[in-house]
This record gives structure tokens, sequence and C-alpha cells, in this order.
């Protein structure tokens, strides 16, 4: 039943190919889908999104370290 609700999904879902930049609010660092609205957490340290779902599940240890020395404007 998962394959066949992936395959649904890869067929006639968002593809998010069109993300905003790199937000940085209260420690969370994140990019967001502008097709719908998904966000997707951002590592630092890989310049790269790691992995999809609320950006405050993909923090690792090393990138809370990072954020202590990021200025929040």
């Amino acid at each position: 039943m998962k394959a066949l609700l992936w395959i649904f999904r890869f067929a006639f879902g968002c593809h998010h190919r069109q993300l905003s930049r790199v937000l940085t609010i209260k420690k969370r660092t994140y990019q967001v889908c502008l097709e719908c609205g998904q966000e997707f957490g951002y590592s630092w340290t890989l310049m790269r999104s790691i992995g999809s779902g609320v950006a405050d599940n993909a923090y690792t240890s090393t990138d809370n370290a990072i954020h202590a020395e990021v200025p929040v404007i």
C-alpha cells in the first residue's frame, strides 16, 4: 500500500522545484516550497536542504552549535 501511495504522490504531487531563500527564525533554519508550503530543514554545514517535513525535526547537534554564531537580523 505504501508503494502505491508513493507512486501516486510522485506522479501527481508537488515536486518542490521552487524553494524560498534560506530563512533563520528563532534558531530554526529552513526553506519553504513556494508551490505547496512544505518546509525543508537546511544545514549550514552541508549548505543544502536536509530532508522534508517540519524543520524542527531536521536539526543535528552540529547545526545547533553553528546557529549560536549566526546573527539573526
